[in-house]
């Protein structure tokens, strides 16, 4: 599969590292050299990230804070991880552009689809922080909306084990890994990959989701190459 433009879609515990909290420094420059890496063979890469290292809606209301102010707090929560992800690109010399679903002067722009491939196309990596912007709807429907704004050839979802298996590999060793699956198949089989929204969104505009270990140095250039890794739901 070809690939010229991605949507990068990272979960926010992975940034916590080895530390099981927040954001871990040397996890955080080890992405921003993955990431640098595909960029200097001219992908364009937008960039959703979560926000479950600091604060996730769904836990906050099961400790009394109500459902639309706690996806708010993890709205808010993506663009910390956002903004620290931009600033260790940036260090390694990498331009970059944040654009959010919340507006938020003087750190992120709002986002719109112009103005993100514009973005790209002047060469800078996009972070789009914020979620969709509405309560209710989870960073993997966010990452699927923006990836059909920006017309992506793919989303790659960053995650710690290296693709979709029949069940979780790191509690059941005989867990077999999917080389391919269509999203039907996702469904059915009540695989955890993405969210049914996300997955709807992704179905109906032809927009494979390739599931891969972010956690492996050279995994994403990999897949920028050409080269098989992780599972591909199409």
């Amino acid at each position: 599969m070809k690939l010229n433009r991605i949507l990068l879609k990272l979960s926010g515990e992975a940034l916590e590292g080895k530390q099981g909290y927040g954001i871990d420094p040397e996890r955080l420059h080890d992405y921003a050299e993955e990431i640098k890496a595909a960029a200097d063979k001219g992908l364009q890469i937008a960039i959703v990230i979560g926000g479950g290292n600091i604060f996730r809606g769904m836990q906050g209301t099961k400790g009394g804070v109500g459902r639309v102010q706690g996806d708010y707090m993890g709205m808010l929560a993506t663009v910390i991880n956002s903004m620290a992800l931009q600033n260790a690109l940036e260090n390694l010399g990498v331009k970059v552009k944040h654009l959010g679903g919340l507006a938020i002067d003087p750190l992120c722009e709002k986002m719109s689809r112009e103005k993100a491939i514009c973005y790209l196309d002047e060469g800078y990596i996009v972070m789009i922080s914020g979620g969709t912007g509405n309560p209710y709807f989870t960073t993997d429907s966010a990452s699927a909306l923006r990836a059909v704004e920006i017309q992506a050839d793919a989303i790659l979802k960053g995650t710690r084990v290296d693709g979709v298996y029949t069940a979780d590999p790191e509690k059941d060793k005989k867990a077999k890994k999917y080389e391919t699956l269509s999203f039907d198949e996702a469904y059915e089989k009540n695989l955890k990959i993405m969210d049914l929204t996300a997955f709807t969104l992704c179905r109906e505009n032809d927009i494979p989701v390739i599931v891969f270990n972010m956690n492996i140095k050279g995994n994403l250039l990999k897949l920028v190459q050409g080269k098989k890794t992780g599972t591909i739901v199409q």
